[in-house]
C-alpha cells in the first residue's frame, strides 16, 4: 500500500509484557519524519490477550487504515503469527538491523513485531526508526518473489490448491530400533 500523502499512519500495539516498549516507542513513532499518524491498541488499563491485539492491529492495516504496525510482546514471536493470520499482512519478528532492514526493502514487511524480553529498549528504538525509514522498492528484483508470495496467498483466500511443487520426493526413513522403543 502506497504511503499516504499526510505521512506513514501507523499502529503501535503491545501485550502485557509489551506495553511499556509500545507505550515508550510511540512517542519516538509519533516525532517519526515520515509519520503523519499513529493509532495505539491493546494499550489501555485491561490488557487483551496477544492474539486480539495483533489481529486488531493487523486488520487495521489490512483494511487500509494504516501503512504500518508496530507490534510488542515478550518475543515477537505470538504478534507475528498471529498478525500474519490476517489477509495481506507481512509481519516479521526482527532483532537486528540487517533483518529490518531486508524485511523491509525485500519482503515487503509491514508489520514489526518486537520482544520487549528479547531487545533493549535503545535497541528497540534504532530498529523502530530504521524499519520507519526503509521502504519497499515494487521495481527492485525482490518485488518478483513478494509477487509469488501474494499470488499464493489470492489462491488460498478463493480456495484453489497450490500448484504442487516440483522435484522428486524422498522416501521417509525408517525408524531405527532405538527411536522405536524410546517412548
Amino acid at each position: 500500500m502506497p504511503e499516504s500523502p499526510a505521512g506513514l499512519r501507523v499502529v503501535v500495539a503491545g501485550d502485557r509484557a509489551g506495553a511499556a516498549y509500545a507505550h515508550t516507542l510511540s512517542g519516538h513513532v509519533a516525532v517519526h519524519p515520515r509519520v503523519g499518524s499513529l493509532v495505539q491498541v491493546g494499550l489501555g488499563e485491561e490488557t487483551p490477550p496477544y492474539p486480539d491485539i495483533a489481529f486488531a492491529a493487523a486488520q487495521l492495516f489490512a483494511d487500509r487504515h494504516a501503512e504500518r504496525a508496530l507490534l510488542i510482546c515478550h518475543t515477537g514471536l505470538g504478534m507475528a503469527v498471529a498478525a500474519n493470520k490476517v489477509r495481506s499482512v507481512r509481519a516479521v519478528t526482527a532483532h537486528d538491523p540487517l533483518s529490518v532492514e531486508h524485511a523491509v526493502t525485500h519482503n515487503d514487511a509491514q508489520v514489526l513485531c518486537l520482544g520487549a524480553g528479547v531487545v533493549g529498549l535503545a535497541l528497540a528504538r534504532e530498529l523502530t526508526g530504521q524499519w520507519l525509514n526503509h521502504t519497499f522498492d515494487p521495481a527492485s528484483r525482490a518485488a518478483a518473489k513478494v509477487a509469488v508470495i501474494t499470488a499464493h496467498e489470492q489462491r488460498s483466500a478463493s480456495a484453489e490448491r497450490p500448484a504442487p511443487v516440483t522435484g522428486r520426493p524422498r522416501p521417509a526413513r525408517p525408524a531405527s530400533e532405538e527411536t522405536r522403543h524410546a517412548h
